[in-house]
């Protein structure tokens, strides 16, 4: 039992700082996702869309704090039962998203009228953010993120039954509990490919050493679960006020954005391959057959003038995994709806002022931006403006800071996904993306004509 515990410890704490920190590198990108599971359409929570980021923020502190004082053996009660709460809700989440019907509806009333509207399936749960599809190539899908925590549970439960032999670590069980947290740690950051948890878990055991110097072994849980809190808190900030430390998302510093757009066929490359399962509906007797495409045609079934096939009961499903485009939804339009994704992509340099969405957007930078756009079209480089809002608005901002450049639009969804600041500057060299800005970091003029 006591190296089952050990080990629990090891790979609880160890996967909960990480799974934090991977969300507190992006927190806006959770908060998106929180807000899909939170619309109306979805869990019909729509007055927690406001908070969206502080919810994530605080998700994202909470696994962090909560991994280090399994690993410290500290508040083991309090922690031991929030981790099996937050478990078990997650793992409630992932299932709920596992089950979701897509072809379902719900009504709601507007203006007196009943109104059916179809639900929202979240797809993807984002519980590792973007970091699977950048790490593995893919997202894991709500089935595999509800084993995970299912196979999570089983590693918290010895700690939850037996919390009361864990006490707050002595000096001589840190010299091997030390480096073991470091060597899981280092083990789930190779996985995703990203190291700086190693370093975060160096300091907030620093902060740990420090206090039970200081304190006795008692009083140095507070003081440590103060400190983790305060440098999970500081990293969260920093990377909402600039930019995700570590960019998962295809639209990475590096990414070739048209590369990301090719298909499988284009790639030489074996693509996903899909089937249907069709549902066949006896006349007399109402009874069900379901039954794949192949099986379908194999067998006849068409036929067979006894059962009829209902096709609101059809359904896609994936016969093989292949390569699918990390990128599927960037596409760019003027005005008048003509196509301008070519022409940006093919620009030999190009400066892409992103703001999704302009009654959420910044106004403090954009006299700013404005000067840069002057610089960029005075060295004949092209700067364009892309967002998801109507031309109405458009207009009066440009108006309003003489935005002496064009505005683009393109779906909010994969603007918010291009760069995590609303506004923010991007520079593309023949499509592939050189140089990312959040709009509290932007480059001088000397500094953009340098590029």
């Amino acid at each position: 039992m006591k190296y089952l515990l050990g080990f629990s410890r090891l790979f609880v704490g160890s996967l909960f700082i990480v799974s934090g920190l991977i969300k507190a590198n992006d927190p806006l990108g959770f908060s998106y996702k929180l807000g899909e599971y939170f619309a109306e359409s979805a869990l019909n929570l729509p007055f927690l869309e406001p908070w969206a980021l502080a919810l994530a923020v605080a998700a994202c502190l909470a696994e962090i704090v909560l991994g280090f004082a399994v690993l410290f053996g500290a508040k083991i009660p309090l922690a031991t039962w929030s981790l099996l709460i937050l478990t078990l809700f997650f793992g409630w989440l992932t299932a709920y998203t596992a089950t979701c019907d897509t072809s379902g509806t719900y009504t709601i009333i507007e203006n007196g009228v009943e109104v059916v509207k179809s639900v929202t399936c979240v797809t993807d749960c984002g519980c590792f953010g973007d970091a699977m599809k950048g790490s593995i190539g893919r997202s894991l899908t709500p089935w595999e993120s509800f084993s995970k925590d299912m196979i999570l549970l089983v590693f918290i439960l010895p700690i939850f039954f037996f919390q009361r032999k864990i006490k707050p670590n002595t000096f001589n069980q840190d010299k091997l509990f030390f480096p073991l947290t470091i060597l899981f740690i280092a083990f789930f950051s190779w996985i995703f490919g990203w190291y700086f948890p190693i370093v975060f878990a160096v300091v907030g055991y620093g902060g740990f050493l420090a206090a039970r110097q200081l304190l006795t072994l008692e009083k140095s849980e507070w003081p440590t679960a103060t400190w983790v809190f305060v440098i999970a808190l500081a990293f969260a900030y920093w990377c909402i006020s600039h930019l995700p430390l570590k960019d998962y998302r295809p639209y990475a510093e590096g990414k070739s954005i048209s590369e990301g757009m090719k298909s499988a066929d284009e790639l030489g490359l074996e693509g996903p391959k899909y089937g249907y399962i069709y549902t066949l509906v006896n006349i007399e007797s109402g009874e069900q057959k379901e039954m794949t495409d192949k099986e379908y045609i194999d067998g006849k079934w068409w036929e067979n003038k006894a059962y009829e096939m209902n096709s609101d009961l059809t359904n896609q499903v994936k016969l093989m995994d292949g390569y699918e485009p990390p990128i599927h939804d960037f596409f760019i339009m003027d005005e008048e709806g003509n196509d301008k994704t070519p022409e940006l992509l093919n620009a030999p340099k190009a400066f892409v002022l992103v703001a999704y969405d302009i009654s959420k957007t910044s106004e403090a930078p954009l006299k700013e931006l404005a000067d840069l756009a002057s610089a960029a079209q005075a060295n004949s480089v092209m700067f364009v403006g892309l967002t998801a809002s109507s031309y109405t608005e458009i207009n009066a901002l440009r108006h309003k800071y003489q935005l002496a450049f064009d505005f683009w639009n393109g779906d909010a969804i994969m603007l918010k996904t291009v760069i995590r600041s609303n506004p923010g500057l991007v520079y593309l060299e023949n499509g592939t993306v050189v140089k990312k800005w959040h709009y509290n970091d932007l480059p001088s003029v000397e500094e953009l004509k340098n590029l």
